[in-house]
């Protein structure tokens, strides 16, 4: 009997089934057929697909369908992706939400097994959502960043570039996220106008004299000052370049050198040069080999400080260090003052410059091929402006950190024999009782082995206590390989001989430097062929209130 009315829900859930039973959107490799691929971009596993997915997928759909009714061998690749430390954020929010408890609490590998009981529940929601919208989308085998193809993929290219000497560990001023306890790359943090003020603070002459007059928005971080600049053009301060001045209330002396990063308008044109926690700052220190002290740790909690402020968290340090640079005379002028703050783009968090050993990936050598496919139209954009930015982009392109201090995601590959590692390793004792390598330090002797799985013994001693890296990769080093590992790279599979170069890509310009950029990088790479010829990059679905939708703001619809 036929309903009364028109049931959509009803009707559309036949065929979707219909027609994944049927593998209508299946592909083979048909050497009778040109091949026009599109790897989906993978949704991270935070939650349910939103408007913006719908807008994506969709562009999608309608260039695969029309390719398959052109009579070509028509395959668009469906995924998820482990999504690293946005995942991890969620599953500590519902924890803290549901059980009241913290990762911590559980310890590492009950954590890990929570997650991935996450990811089973939630890429199954997401894999319905794919068949419920209608795409034509073969969900009978979907790739994920973290299952064992995808795995191998990450430490083949790991390995790769390790003995090409293009991933390094070294000791740099990283961007720290204090919430999250993780070093962040510079394109995941987001530079918000905050309104905050300028203090003006006088450091006296190490010879009774007046001194020099700084403005700074950090009042907290002048306890790891190392030096005054000032612009060589500057007039009002050329007598005063190699004379000393103290910082107030550290009463330690700091010379007064010349460097031209000093902006002649900014404040007094007097600059103080705090290497540790600052990125312009650590580069003037580097041309005038000045000490980078740290005078706040990884917890955002003041040290190397008067004892007052020690153990101070680096807000409230802030508001004592004014209170008391304004009661010892010190304190000139404070005027409000429009700033733009970095900040986590997961947490929002304020972002904190900070002295770290973390594992570099070198990117001057990668990013030739890729300027140059750009620069040469071999690699086209559409709309044709995003090329320039591009570009210009890759051509200013610093080290790639690639360690994060969280718990889910690809572990760092890398294995430490705690014989001849022992005085670069410190552990910790966790929760559940259990000793875990919490830090290690290449400066204080760790000697790396890199392995994709436990090595039987270490090469050097033949002893068998190997503990692996705390780290894992950054989530975009395994979307980086996405092209390459949905077919199976490293292998040499049928697939990934006939599918690969992919034909377009499409996807939100918010992350062409971050995914679209590294793909790049990474196909020509390994292969030495593009991932793809045409990028089409649509715009962002936003909330009523201009916000990008994302899952992990919870402002999708």
């Amino acid at each position: 009997m036929l309903p009364k009315a028109y049931e959509p829900q009803e009707v559309e859930k036949k065929l979707a089934e219909k027609w994944q039973n049927a593998k209508l959107f299946a592909a083979k490799a048909d050497k009778t057929k040109k091949p026009f691929v599109i790897v989906i971009p993978p949704p991270n596993i935070t939650g349910a697909l939103h408007m913006g997915h719908a807008l994506n997928d969709t562009l999608q759909d309608v260039l695969i369908r029309s390719h398959r009714m052109f009579g070509e061998e028509a395959f668009w690749v469906p995924g998820t992706d482990h999504g690293g430390i946005a995942t991890q954020n969620v599953i500590e929010k519902k924890l803290a939400k549901e059980e009241h408890k913290s990762r911590h609490d559980l310890g590492r590998e009950k954590f890990i097994e929570t997650v991935w009981d996450w990811y089973n529940e939630c890429g199954n929601a997401i894999f319905n959502q794919f068949r419920k919208m209608g795409w034509s989308l073969d969900l009978s085998d979907i790739r994920f960043t973290m299952d064992e193809k995808r795995a191998k993929a990450v430490y083949e290219c790991f390995r790769q570039w390790w003995e090409k000497k293009y991933i390094y560990r070294g000791k740099r001023l990283i961007n720290w996220c204090v919430r999250c306890s993780t070093a962040l790359s510079d394109i995941e943090v987001e530079h918000e106008q905050h309104a905050g003020k300028l203090w003006h603070l006088r450091y006296k002459g190490e010879d009774g004299s007046d001194g020099i007059v700084i403005a700074t928005t950090r009042p907290e971080t002048i306890y790891a000052d190392a030096a005054i600049a000032v612009n060589p053009k500057d007039e009002r301060y050329k007598n005063m370049v190699g004379k000393k001045v103290i910082i107030p209330l550290a009463n330690r002396a700091i010379p007064i050198i010349a460097d031209e990063a000093v902006e002649l308008e900014f404040g007094t044109g007097a600059l103080k040069i705090t290497p540790a926690h600052d990125a312009t700052d650590y580069e003037v220190g580097q041309r005038h080999n000045l000490p980078a002290v740290s005078v706040i740790n990884d917890k955002g909690k003041m040290i190397n400080c008067p004892e007052k402020y020690l153990g101070m968290d680096r807000d409230l340090c802030r508001k004592e260090t004014v209170k008391d640079l304004d009661a010892a005379g010190l304190l000139v002028k404070e005027e409000k003052y429009n700033n733009a703050v970095s900040t986590c783009y997961r947490c929002h968090n304020v972002i904190e410059p900070f002295m770290s050993e973390q594992w570099f990936v070198k990117m001057d050598e990668l990013a030739k091929p890729a300027i140059a496919a750009a620069e040469s139209g071999e690699l086209q954009f559409h709309p044709e402006s995003w090329k320039t930015p591009f570009v210009n982009w890759l051509k200013n392109l610093q080290d790639w950190c690639i360690s994060r201090q969280i718990w889910w995601g690809h572990r760092i590959p890398v294995w430490y024999c705690r014989h001849c590692s022992e005085k670069g390793l410190t552990f910790a004792t966790d929760k559940q009782g259990r000793e875990q390598l919490t830090k290690v330090s290449f400066e204080d002797g760790a000697k790396p082995i890199v392995s994709f799985g436990k090595p039987e013994k270490c090469p050097v001693c033949g002893g068998h206590d190997l503990v692996q890296d705390p780290d894992v990769l950054d989530t975009w080093f395994s979307s980086s390989l996405w092209p390459l590992s949905v077919f199976g790279w490293p292998e040499q599979t049928e697939d990934l001989k006939y599918f690969y170069p992919t034909s377009t890509l499409v996807t939100g310009y918010e992350i062409l430097y971050l995914w679209v950029a590294r793909m790049v990088m990474s196909g020509l790479a390994f292969t030495g062929k593009l991932p793809f010829k045409d990028v089409f990059l649509n715009g962002i679905v936003r909330d009523k209130t201009g916000k990008k939708m994302s899952k992990s703001l919870g402002n999708v619809i």
